[in-house]
């Protein structure tokens, strides 16, 4: 399988950066904003909901949603995103979709959007390479979603990597007795709670016309850059964005209109 042959800046704050990194897709994706999402893989109806709802909103404003392909939440939010919106980690080799029952949505994301494996190309899951994946989907992403997590769990394991790593972190609230996990987390300050998901999507700019290109200045500008930055990097394709109303420039800070 084809690997990827250059660094890529995120992943500097794993434990250690993996050797090799195989993939199949969209190469592309990586420099787009990316949101790492995790959680139960026997998620409430609530929860099933209102990660669907997260993920179409997050990638209606050009997100990335990094999952790691497993059942429940994992899956709910590449779908959720839509399949050239999203990049699956594998716990396997980059030739096994594991697990089985998501055959036919990790073929898909392979063929439109992007899947990428730190193992051999028949490596078959072990209780470790879970964890090792885990840790690769949090440093990919520019921040953690916790959807929902029992205490002892994978995803409070991919917590414990987001804290390391210096991440922001944030769930969708339970009630008292649901999703322990998460619950521990608002009550130890370590993250923070999505009350309404369209304004905590805003973060990322306003949804995007269709009719805009989704080009390297598009997403460019969707970090937030500097005016000078910008200049630097893209010269007079800032001006003319900015008369064409693709972008605002407010204190020297860009943003997409």
């Amino acid at each position: 399988m084809p690997i990827i042959n250059f660094n890529i800046d995120a992943l500097s704050s794993m434990k250690k950066y993996p050797k090799t990194l195989s993939y199949k897709g969209d190469l592309s994706l990586l420099k787009r904003p990316k949101v790492s999402i995790v959680g139960s893989r026997r998620p409430s109806s609530y929860s099933k909901l209102y990660t669907t709802k997260l993920s179409k909103e997050l990638t209606s404003r050009g997100v990335v949603i990094v999952s790691g392909g497993a059942m429940g939440i994992d899956s709910i939010a590449h779908h959720g995103a839509g399949v050239s919106n999203t990049i699956a980690i594998y716990a396997t080799g980059i030739d096994i979709k594991y697990p089985v029952v998501n055959k036919t949505l990790l073929e898909n994301i392979e063929n439109n959007g992007l899947v990428i494996s730190q193992f051999d190309d028949d490596f078959k899951a072990t209780s470790w390479s879970f964890v090792t994946r885990n840790e690769l989907v949090v440093a990919l992403g520019d921040i953690l979603i916790v959807c929902e997590a029992d205490l002892k769990s994978g995803s409070m394991r991919s917590v414990e990597y987001a804290l390391k790593m210096e991440k922001e972190i944030f769930v969708l609230p339970h009630r008292l007795g649901d999703s322990e996990g998460t619950n521990e987390l608002l009550k130890k300050g370590l993250a923070t709670p999505i009350l309404d998901i369209d304004k905590f999507c805003l973060r990322f700019g306003l949804s995007i016309d269709s009719d805009i290109p989704k080009d390297d200045f598009f997403y460019f500008c969707q970090t937030f850059p500097t005016l000078n930055d910008a200049v630097n990097k893209f010269g007079q394709r800032v001006y003319e964005a900015e008369l064409e109303g693709i972008i605002n420039i407010d204190n020297g800070v860009i943003s997409l209109i």
